[in-house]
């Protein structure tokens, strides 16, 4: 694609007197209007920043009633600037460490678990209860959430340099869209040009979290260890399973994680009731304190991992919509990772779009595409190849050989100062040669 000269113009230099790292402008100051497709973590994460940056932002969400994990340190800095740390550091799990076993119970490793490091924190609770604070923050500040509003077409058109969505046969635009609608983004069909079909990925898991002195995890020998006042997160791995179980809160609350092998067709439904037997059955040889934690749990979610390859790009040819989250790039859960890469996304575009101004909107979505697709690539090859190494474990593996990756490179990052330093560089190099899809790393 040929250089845009009407790009080229907004390639100045990030750091002016009113931007920069966790400063807040005036209210609608930039002029730029979004709509945000999505009410997850992405679309509230964008939202949010996105308000702080001087855009206005309405969030369409289809469910009448918003309903829902793990904020990393590479974003829990944005916790704490957007003012919410108190509010959610009560709630949330601070694990010390992870204690990996074998199936039989043989403890492989101890990896300790800093929960402050790198100037930030990480903030593990029930998504529900996080959600909850965000979506309750994020309408403080002006977000226009409205409920119930399922967007069945996008479009955008280049010669009014707008964007929409159609919601109950009304045509709603703005400046830019963010498609933050999941793993069945509907935003994803006009960004790719055709309907970019699941798979199974061969994986699912059980989910459950629930009161641990309503359970009677303190009344049974084989799981008293979960009661204790000290957060700590305990795995167990096996020929295609993982089991993590964690007590949070001093031991009032337990969260379990089983990993499976899966075939089942997810064409219709990714998300079912769990059935107990079934659950069991995965742990009937294993370690007996695993059963013991999965019997009192009083229901299981069973959700099915898909898989989708890579998006060759994230953004539509007019450069007005957006995918970020899992409409744009799915996450294993044992990347931990997932609600991480998704507020970094909303981050990053938030940012772009503020020292691309209004006239430059494309160039902006063009540059936030281009500063998050390998970082992003390299996080989920994280969860892939951690997954494997569990899975696959021979019997002598042990110590660091079985730690749950926690890179520098990966945790010691920050979005949206990254983004302010590099995009006028990224902005500069678009406008000289032209827009070009990203390559797989």
């Amino acid at each position: 694609m040929a250089p845009d000269s009407a790009l080229s113009t907004q390639v100045e230099s990030s750091h002016t007197a009113e931007f920069g790292v966790g400063q807040v402008v005036p209210p609608g100051s930039s002029g730029i209007s979004i709509i945000v497709v999505g009410c997850g973590f992405a679309g509230l994460a964008c939202a949010i920043e996105s308000v702080r940056k001087g855009h206005s932002v309405v969030i369409l969400e289809k469910q009448e009633k918003v309903e829902v994990v793990s904020l990393n340190l590479n974003v829990g800095r944005f916790i704490m600037r957007w003012g919410l740390h108190d509010k959610i550091w009560p709630i949330c799990g601070h694990a010390t460490e992870l204690r990996i076993h074998n199936h039989l119970g043989e403890l492989l490793q101890v990896q300790p678990f800093p929960q402050s490091l790198y100037g930030s924190h990480s903030y593990n609770g029930h998504r529900g209860e996080l959600y909850e604070i965000l979506v309750e923050h994020a309408r403080s500040i002006g977000v226009d959430i409205r409920l119930g509003q399922r967007a069945t077409e996008y479009w955008e058109d280049e010669n009014t340099g707008t964007a929409g969505v159609v919601v109950r046969g009304e045509r709603l635009a703005a400046d830019v869209v963010v498609g933050a609608d999941g793993l069945r983004s509907t935003a994803r069909k006009l960004v790719l040009g055709y309907d970019d079909k699941p798979k199974p990925s061969g994986y699912a898991i059980y989910r459950t979290w629930f009161d641990a002195r309503a359970a009677g995890i303190d009344a049974d020998p084989l799981t008293t260890f979960l009661a204790g006042t000290e957060d700590v997160l305990y795995g167990w791995i096996g020929q295609d399973t993982h089991f993590l179980a964690s007590n949070c809160k001093q031991g009032s609350t337990v969260s379990c994680v089983l990993t499976h092998v899966d075939g089942a067709d997810i064409d219709e439904s990714w998300s079912f009731p769990g059935n107990p037997e079934d659950v069991l059955a995965i742990v009937k040889d294993w370690d007996p304190r695993c059963a013991a934690i999965l019997s009192k749990a009083p229901a299981f979610v069973d959700w099915k991992i898909v898989h989708r390859e890579p998006l060759p790009t994230w953004i539509s040819n007019g450069g007005r919509l957006a995918l970020i989250g899992d409409a744009a790039h799915p996450f294993l859960p044992t990347s931990i990772q997932g609600a991480s890469q998704a507020i970094e996304d909303g981050v990053t575009l938030a940012v772009t779009l503020q020292l691309a101004g209004k006239s430059a909107v494309p160039m902006a979505v063009r540059a936030f595409e281009t500063i998050r697709y390998t970082r992003v690539r390299y996080a989920q090859l994280l969860g892939e190849s951690t997954r494997e190494k569990w899975h696959r474990a021979d019997a002598g593996a042990r110590g660091a050989a079985v730690d749950l990756p926690r890179p520098e490179w990966l945790l010691d990052f920050d979005a949206e100062r990254h983004a302010y330093d590099v995009y006028a560089g990224v902005a500069a190099e678009i406008a000289r040669k032209g827009y070009r899809a990203p390559v797989l790393p």
